[in-house]
């Protein structure tokens, strides 16, 4: 049983499930419903040719407690009904950690996918995600050499770590053609310049739910869309609602669009001129495509980004954002230790020996 419910999920397990399927085990498929609306959902199951799950439980938004707890509730029920021999969980979000835990209590073995990263910032929702999630796994698919050695620091049994490259690496490689494919139009669309321009996301708790982050980063993006080059700014329904009840609209210089789908926001990364953001998927696949990447955060996951010189963390200082936005130029060598591209293989392979008895890895 696979369990997802946000779109870094739906990317990941696109491409795990394809592995599975030509190795012919059963899969499972449930949707929590954490991202539930087209742009933020559906569309990517349509894009990557992802199966509708058996089960979508609609969750929704709400607190994080509650929220967790409802994944918890109802994942379990269908876990009981359903009887898996495994459950796979992707990345750090409420249903990771609401479908670990439910299956942890049953006794379902758990397999983690995307395991032991850490920003050391235990404040962030998402790192207590991570960790908890990783500590009732039995198999910790690990996609860099960092992300082990925090695992064997906190004393994950060795047996269960399994080195498999970035899955979202698969991805962009499957993908490739058909979002190359679509630059010219999408670029018509939004009257856009190859590598003069500038891609935002932001979605963290930490910056959308404090007014003095928010406000600096809204005045930076402004900033930059007016002094050094146009700035599209694809804006999760989170981030939007935090900006209407705080009254922030900018200037009017940046172009605020909705949420899109994957091939559209991996045809905007390959064509800008760098890319803002606090996701740490984005952060991966920018770095992949070679193309800079502002990250407004204080810390990253992802420190193989920061050594190859392909990020630089400005935090929600609009000084240092501005600054960094206008040092930004010119292509990057992707960097080193994200596997090959065939992490989806790998995690597939070592779920098939577990199931046949045999030692995985």
């Amino acid at each position: 049983m696979s369990i997802v419910g946000a779109r870094p999920q739906f990317i990941k397990a696109a491409m795990v499930s394809a592995a599975l399927a030509g190795r012919e085990i059963g899969e499972v498929m449930v949707h929590t419903g954490q991202h539930y609306d087209y742009g933020m959902s559906k569309l990517f199951f349509e894009q990557l040719e992802l199966a509708e799950p058996r089960y979508n439980l609609e969750i929704g938004s709400s607190s994080h407690g509650a929220q967790t707890g409802r994944i918890l509730e109802q994942v379990e029920r269908v876990m009981m009904s359903e009887e898996p021999d495994m459950v796979i969980v992707y990345g750090d979000t409420n249903s990771t950690l609401g479908g670990a835990l439910a299956a942890a209590k049953l006794h379902i073995p758990v397999a983690h996918v995307e395991a032991g990263l850490r920003s050391f910032n235990r404040r962030m929702p998402e790192e207590i995600n991570r960790l908890v999630t990783d500590h009732v796994s039995e198999l910790l698919f690990a996609p860099t050499g960092s992300a082990v050695m925090n695992l064997r620091s906190e004393g994950i049994a060795e047996s269960k770590i399994i080195v498999t490259g970035d899955v979202m690496l698969d991805a962009v490689r499957r993908f490739e053609p058909l979002f190359l494919r679509e630059r010219g139009r999408l670029f018509q669309m939004l009257d856009l310049t190859e590598r003069c321009y500038f891609v935002a996301t932001i979605h963290r708790a930490e910056n959308t739910d404090d007014p003095l982050r928010l406000r600096a980063i809204v005045d930076a993006l402004d900033e930059i869309a007016m002094k050094i080059a146009p700035v599209v700014w694809a804006v999760h329904p989170r981030t939007r609602k935090r900006l209407e009840e705080m009254s922030l609209d900018g200037t009017g210089a940046v172009r605020m669009i909705d949420p899109v789908g994957y091939l559209e926001m991996q045809t905007l990364l390959t064509g800008a001129r760098a890319v803002l953001t606090d996701s740490g998927g984005v952060q991966k696949e920018a770095a992949f495509h070679g193309v800079p990447t502002i990250t407004l955060r204080e810390e990253t996951e992802w420190p193989e980004t920061i050594t190859a010189g392909c990020n630089v963390l400005t935090g929600a200082d609009r000084e240092k954002i501005v600054l960094a936005a206008a040092d930004a130029s010119g292509r990057l060598t992707p960097p080193a230790g994200f596997g090959g591209g065939n992490a989806s293989g790998m995690i597939a392979d070592a779920i098939t020996a577990w199931k046949c008895g045999e030692e995985p890895g």
